[in-house]
């Protein structure tokens, strides 16, 4: 079986068609020591995704800023006001009445990545779909998982 095709397939149907030709050519892939399957997608020891039990990704933002180039993937991402920004890349959630502009594909338990003047800050977990994230006026749009400073503190650390 050819794992980097599955996981091409994975990425058009959950971003869009044609977000995969953003994939960089030299992966490295582990897989799960009980069953097999892909566990963990990395591009020069970087992590890029996670792939769950769904089927669905749980991908970094390093691997969003490298999908971010394409349209497509556009219309899952979110874009947040400078009032909100450092809170965002510590980890904390984005309020709906901080969310500037959303693309049209975002669904509750989508990943989204958040965007800060085009650049992606952190990647979270939708609260809300794209029809209802305008209309609140309070409450948390997105859950953030990851974050660009969570992701450099990660790394002093070790």
């Amino acid at each position: 079986m050819d794992y980097i095709l599955k996981l091409k397939h994975t990425i058009d149907a959950l971003f869009g068609s044609g977000v995969s030709r953003q994939l960089p050519k030299n992966l490295e892939i582990t897989f799960s020591k009980k069953n097999g399957r892909i566990r963990n997608v990395f591009h020069d020891e970087n992590l890029l995704c996670t792939l769950r039990i769904d089927g669905g990704l749980a991908i970094t933002p390093y691997f969003a800023n490298l999908l971010i180039k394409s349209k497509k993937f556009k219309e899952n991402c979110l874009e947040i006001d400078a009032d909100s920004k450092p809170f965002v890349e510590e980890g904390r959630s984005v309020f709906s009445q901080h969310v500037v502009w959303c693309g049209k594909n975002i669904r509750i338990a989508d990943d989204v990545p958040v965007l800060f003047k085009g650049k992606v800050i952190a990647v979270g977990r939708a609260v809300l779909s794209t029809e209802m994230i305008p209309t609140m006026k309070r409450g948390v749009a997105v859950k953030i998982r990851d974050s660009l400073k969570s992701q450099k503190q990660g790394e002093g650390s070790s």
